[in-house]
């Protein structure tokens, strides 16, 4: 059979791929997109979209529990763990066939099936069918990542999950340990921990959220704690011993080792990339841990061979995957866009209360040579906060104290995904303190708090 040619083979259709398909198609180049699995990937159907529509499950349960605060009554609160994942893969279901409908109204031509790099410029894919050949001047790997397990922490889907068990969970956990506390594992205890699971988190760096500023991760700990989970930092799991209906946890903290009995077990420990059965060493492309080796323009030193999203290392963040995939098209359709600097990528946690940030951390700004300016102000002075009934959390803005740059900001309380956007777009704008200052924010909102959290850098705070 001869091989089909095309101008660009996209392999993969995560947020990476299946935008890089569409905007090469845009640019008029002949696309065609693999997937092996489904298309919108694991964001669409096992990550960032359907874990968002169960923790808003468990943020409407907890506000009904709370109903009396707000003068109102709620009886027999109650939930059905069924509807609530029902809703979850519904909301996951909608997404995944909008995307093959984007693709569809695109002109990407999309192949089911297995792709192997296969000497310069060839792809071949299996499939249901058979074996096809492709060829194409350019080739985007958007092959994504997969859960990091651990030796002795396996999942087996019945005591011990993994992300895609804590989805379609075979029962609700009563009492459950979380191993890891970045944002998969955070999600996670916050969901199971509102709806009542008697939830452990475990975490082998010296805080949680240890990518985050250090102050916000202790803010957000303080939470937690509140609403009965138990941390253990600096703790590591070191075996599980699986019984019928438990598991006995090894848990190594201050150098001792205590053993804790738990019916399920979360492991969150990270990710790996899906390097495997590319053909990448054949093609002398360059795997360091698990993850592709790219420049900042996300090509792979083979040429017309690109890398992009978690398979090209740090940030793993769909929106980072998108913009590279966007980023890549329009090199590869001779256009001169601007590399992506992941110091500019926002990252976002949805648990109760919510974290998100941008740019450096406090101490990493230090840690740089930067003279500093560093700003807070707590929701407990936003009106808008407490009308909410949502007075815990606080913004946090550093900035660089010779230039007035805006070197990063951090944000936890109540709806903070959504406000860390503006100090995004002013990053990208190359914003300054003053242009800051300078602006109006509406009132009664809780963005007057990145207001304030600007004036209060420069000693100018007004409500608190």
């Amino acid at each position: 059979m001869a091989a089909k040619s095309y101008d660009v083979i996209v392999i993969g259709a995560g947020p990476g791929g299946y935008v890089a398909a569409i905007r090469a198609a845009q640019l008029g180049l002949k696309t065609v997109i693999v997937e092996r699995e489904h298309m919108g990937g694991i964001c669409l159907n096992w990550g960032c979209i359907p874990t968002k529509a169960l923790l808003r499950s468990a943020e409407v349960f907890h506000l009904m529990e709370r109903a009396k605060d707000f003068g109102l009554s709620a009886d027999k609160i109650g939930y059905d763990i069924d509807a609530v994942i029902k809703r979850s893969r519904g909301v996951a279901k909608q997404l995944s066939s909008g995307v093959s409908h984007l693709i569809k109204k695109n002109k990407v031509e999309a192949i089911m099936g297995e792709a192997t790099l296969a000497g310069k410029g060839k792809v071949t894919v299996k499939t249901d069918k058979g074996t096809e050949e492709l060829t194409a001047k350019s080739i985007i790997l958007a092959t994504g990542a997969r859960a990091r397990e651990l030796p002795g922490l396996e999942a087996d889907g019945d005591l011990v999950w993994t992300y895609k068990h804590a989805l379609l969970p075979p029962r609700m956990p009563k009492k459950l340990l979380v191993i890891g506390s970045g944002a998969i594992g955070i999600e996670f205890a916050s969901f199971y921990n509102t709806l009542g699971a008697d939830t452990t988190v475990v975490e082998v760096m010296d805080r949680i959220l240890p990518v985050e500023d250090a102050e916000i991760a202790a803010f957000a700990k303080k939470q937690f704690v509140k609403q009965g989970m138990k941390i253990m930092e600096k703790a590591s799991v070191k075996q599980l011993d699986r019984g019928k209906g438990k598991v006995t946890a090894h848990i190594e903290s201050g150098g001792k080792t205590e053993k804790h009995e738990f019916d399920t077990v979360i492991s969150a420990v990270g990710i790996v990339g899906n390097v495997e059965g590319l053909g990448l060493e054949e093609a002398g492309i360059k795997v360091d841990r698990t993850h592709v080796v790219t420049d900042e323009y996300c090509r792979t030193g083979v040429e017309g061979v690109y890398a992009i999203g978690d398979i090209a290392g740090a940030p793993w963040l769909a929106h980072k995957a998108s913009h590279e995939g966007v980023m890549v098209a329009e090199l590869i359709a001779g256009q001169h866009p601007h590399p992506v600097k992941p110091e500019s990528i926002a990252g976002c946690t949805y648990c109760q209360p919510q974290v998100a940030s941008v740019g450096y951390t406090e101490a990493k700004a230090k840690e740089l040579g930067f003279d500093i300016k560093v700003g807070k102000f707590p929701f407990i002075g936003n009106g808008k906060a407490i009308a909410l009934g949502e007075p815990e959390g606080m913004i946090k803005t550093v900035f660089d104290a010779k230039t007035g740059e805006l070197l990063g900001a951090h944000m936890v309380g109540a709806e903070v995904t959504e406000l860390i956007q503006g100090y995004v777009v002013g990053r990208q704008l190359e914003t300054t303190e003053e242009d800051l200052m300078n602006t109006v924010f509406p009132h009664p909102t809780l963005s007057e708090m990145m207001h304030e959290s600007v004036l209060d850098a420069y000693g100018r705070a007004i409500h608190f």
